[in-house]
């Protein structure tokens, strides 16, 4: 319809309906048997079976912030997809829950299916690794409202656990237990708005030293932890709470799954953050105590774990490092103590 007044006014439905047959098929993919509707329905349903004795739903919402900036300023749009899926996974893995279903929200001026489809093949590629339905969701394209060339990508996720399994575990937690960091890919979907502030001008294509161009390190994907999870789990390793280390870095993020008593110290120098956290740091001329509370700086997940099951730990996850312990903590103390 090339004389379309809608289209004229900005919005071209011919577009949003080439980007819906564009991601189909990704989409189709993650489907499992409890996936009762196909794409183009009003709302995705999905059949809940074999639950557990007290299921409990599990649900989070989340965005990827400005990394999608940069995405747009490279043209490099598949991690998107998978930052968002994995960022949701994460935060409902805290809980101990495992994801059941993921619906997505994408946002622009104007609609670039193929960039769309990136976006959307990218969480389903993601879905399917963390044995997750992507059930439905929505493409809008809304000018006046973003600005030329903005995109935005958000989603939502809803995950399961037996209410026995619940974490954290917070009556168990002991002074003298183990906080165990499981690496980062990058700095996932956090601190991107200084990020991006502190690369402009800066050549995005440059190499760094591990042999990726700053623009790799950048928009690496976000990193989801549910097989190292589950491979601790299923090797009788008892996981009192886990933090996902996102906005607010390890700083916010340690003390939301500890009791009141309790505080995390946690000695920065037994893990070396990856190269491209030193350079933001040096670049930015920034703090380290607001580096931590910015950036991961090379830490995604933290698990609280009793110290007699350390070893086990580090054996069946090499990556893995003990980087703290919990103590005590008296009224005035901060909940998180970092020590160099």
């Amino acid at each position: 319809m090339e004389n379309s007044l809608y289209r004229q006014a900005g919005v071209d439905i011919d577009a949003g309906n080439r980007a819906v047959e564009l991601m189909k098929s990704a989409v189709q993919s993650t489907y499992t048997p409890a996936v009762l509707a196909g794409v183009g329905g009003f709302g995705g349903l999905f059949a809940l079976h074999d639950l557990p004795a007290a299921p409990v739903l599990v649900s989070s919402i989340d965005g990827v912030g400005t990394k999608v900036k940069l995405a747009a300023q490279l043209g490099r749009w598949e991690g998107i997809g998978h930052d968002i899926a994995n960022h949701c996974t994460d935060g409902i893995l805290v809980q101990n829950a495992r994801p059941l279903f993921f619906l997505d929200y994408l946002a622009t001026s104007k609609l670039n299916p193929v960039a769309a489809a990136a976006v959307v093949q990218g969480m389903a590629a993601a879905c399917r690794a963390n044995g997750c339905a992507l059930i439905g969701g929505e493409t809008a394209e809304m000018p006046g409202v973003y600005v030329e060339g903005a995109f935005d990508v958000a989603g939502a996720i809803v995950g399961l656990v037996d209410r026995a399994a619940l974490l954290p575990r917070l009556d168990a937690m002991r002074p003298g237990d183990a906080l165990l960091g499981l690496p980062s890919s990058g700095p996932h979907t956090n601190g991107y708005s200084l990020i991006r502030r502190v690369v402009e001008g800066r050549n995005l294509q440059e190499a760094l030293m591990d042999n990726r161009t700053l623009a790799d390190a950048l928009l690496a994907p976000h990193r989801a932890y549910v097989s190292e999870v589950d491979q601790l789990q299923r090797a009788g390793i008892l996981i009192k709470g886990m933090a996902h280390v996102t906005g607010g870095g390890i700083l916010e993020n340690v003390p939301r799954s500890l009791p009141p008593q309790l505080a995390a110290r946690i000695v920065t120098k037994s893990w070396t953050p990856p190269l491209i956290f030193q350079r933001l740091v040096a670049w930015a001329g920034i703090p380290p105590q607001e580096a931590y509370r910015v950036f991961n700086m090379g830490i995604g997940m933290v698990l609280m774990v009793d110290a007699d099951g350390v070893d086990e730990a580090l054996l069946q996850l090499p990556e893995a490092v003990v980087i703290g312990r919990l103590v005590e903590r008296n009224a005035a103390a901060e909940p998180v103590q970092l020590i160099g």
